[in-house]
């Protein structure tokens, strides 16, 4: 094993190299742990790359080029009309099997922390369910044990957490016994991290004795996938589907047997959900279709004019709105992220406020954005991929984000919306539902993924209980 000194040595003219000898400008003042901990950075950044990015990307902003011809994609409804019943049931079969036969795993991009909701840890291990409380980590384990329970086999999950709360992720599974699954099913892998660059290129120091890293997008999922190992453990297990989702976002489905058999019947490498927009400009990718491909266009790129285009009809011309849920073939991921692969993901450029070291090593907060950080974002991955498909699934069953710690995107909101899809379960199955005067329902109300997945579901399992009565103001669990 090398020692510090030599470990400084050879930094020393690497850096050198790459013109950022001042990440070692506070070496004399610092410990032996510090000196350490410094090089340990150094050791995770890929300076032949950032090299090149400082010139495209650092000391220059790159245009953003807006394709003249923008239309929308082909895409399949929620709900399939007589043309397409068939194909639906096909497609339903072919998940399922899927399932059975161990050919899918969950893929969950779990690397934030809840410091925009107020809460110090993992994001994913932040209380979301109306009744219990469950954390996000909680609910997604439960809707695994949901499909096991249906379908007769349990996905393997990979979860990508980042150097910030591996330990604290890995922890929480442990403490909680991993929700009822086995600890050798559920494989954890750390994010990749970029720097942050001044605008002259050089990297920013957070502390005298540490850089200032973020993580690289969650695009950036698909390198770790292969350099962490998880793509080999995925062939290992006969695994060649992934379905992909974000850790924010409790009402999703973790399995969908018709979003994956729609993935495999039509041959797609790489297959997205999207939703009915809420308004013309609601934050959130655009599908379209750009010479050809299916493309996202981030919300804030889509000119007004397309952003407000209606139909003959008065129906949303764009109205295709990307929610992070994907379905991807392992082969596609190992084809985009080989060594040398001739194609790559772009990097996007953004200027934030990073507390950053200066001359005399004291750490300054910024009052106004001061640094670049550079992200890989996973849907520019779907004009890469051969046959890309896109589904439209309802917002109200499937997508209330918890972002904020207030107002949009809240846990209010998100609480809201789990007790709302529980009462239009129940009420489905033909239990009544107490309301009050605004319409909402009158008592918290929560179904645990692993009691049932979906209305039918449920049907199947009230079918073999006493009558359930729903009761004003009364809590009432099914788990």
């Amino acid at each position: 094993m090398a020692t510090l000194s030599d470990r400084y040595a050879d930094w020393t003219q690497k850096l050198s190299r790459h013109h950022q000898t001042h990440l070692l400008r506070f070496w004399t003042e610092l410990t032996d742990g510090e000196r350490a901990q410094l090089l340990d950075d150094l050791d995770q950044v890929d300076f032949e790359l950032c090299a090149s990015l400082i010139e495209t990307h650092v000391r220059q902003r790159p245009t953003v080029h807006i394709p003249e011809h923008i239309e929308p994609p082909p895409s399949y409804p929620a709900e399939p009309g007589p043309d397409r019943a068939d194909l639906y049931n096909r497609a339903r079969r072919t998940g399922e099997e899927a399932l059975r036969a161990g050919r899918v795993a969950a893929f969950t991009v779990a690397g934030g922390q809840g410091t925009r909701l107020g809460f110090d840890g993992p994001k994913g291990a932040f209380s979301i369910s109306p009744v219990r409380n469950a954390t996000l980590f909680q609910l997604f384990a439960e809707g695994l044990l949901g499909v096991e329970r249906r379908y007769g086999r349990r996905p393997r999950w990979y979860i990508m957490t980042s150097p910030v709360n591996h330990a604290q992720t890995t922890a929480f599974f442990a403490d909680h016994r991993y929700f009822g699954l086995r600890a050798d099913e559920v494989v954890f892998f750390q994010q990749g991290q970029m720097p942050a660059f001044l605008p002259d290129g050089r990297m920013a120091l957070a502390e005298r004795h540490r850089l200032a890293l973020s993580p690289d997008g969650h695009g950036g999922s698909l390198r770790a996938l292969r350099e962490r190992g998880a793509l080999d453990d995925m062939r290992a297990h006969g695994i060649d589907t992934i379905s992909y989702f974000q850790v924010d976002n409790p009402l999703v489905r973790t399995i969908d047997p018709l979003f994956i058999g729609l993935h495999l019947l039509t041959g797609s490498e790489m297959s997205s959900k999207a939703v009915t927009k809420a308004f013309d400009t609601e934050k959130v990718g655009n599908f379209c279709l750009v010479d050809g491909r299916v493309t996202v266009i981030e919300y804030s790129d889509l000119p007004e004019s397309l952003a407000t285009a209606r139909n003959a009809d008065g129906s949303r011309r764009f109205d295709a709105g990307s929610i992070a849920i994907h379905v991807l073939s392992r082969s596609f991921v190992e084809r985009l992220t080989a060594p040398g692969a001739r194609v790559q993901l772009p990097w996007h450029r953004a200027e934030k406020k990073v507390p950053t070291v200066d001359d005399a090593g004291r750490v300054a907060e910024p009052t106004a954005p001061n640094a670049v950080k550079l992200e890989l974002f996973v849907f520019d991955a779907i004009p890469l991929a051969e046959r890309p498909l896109v589904l439209f699934t309802r917002r109200e069953e499937e997508f209330s984000p918890v972002k904020n710690a207030e107002g949009v995107d809240s846990p209010a909101t998100t609480r809201r919306d789990l007790v709302r899809r529980a009462a239009r379960w129940l009420e489905a199955c033909g239990v009544p539902v107490p309301r009050g005067v605004d319409g909402e329902p009158a008592a918290p109300l929560e179904i645990s993924p692993a009691f049932a997945l979906d209305v039918e579901d449920l049907r199947a399992r009230l079918a073999t209980m006493p009558p359930l009565k729903v009761e004003p103001g009364r809590p009432l669990l099914l788990a």
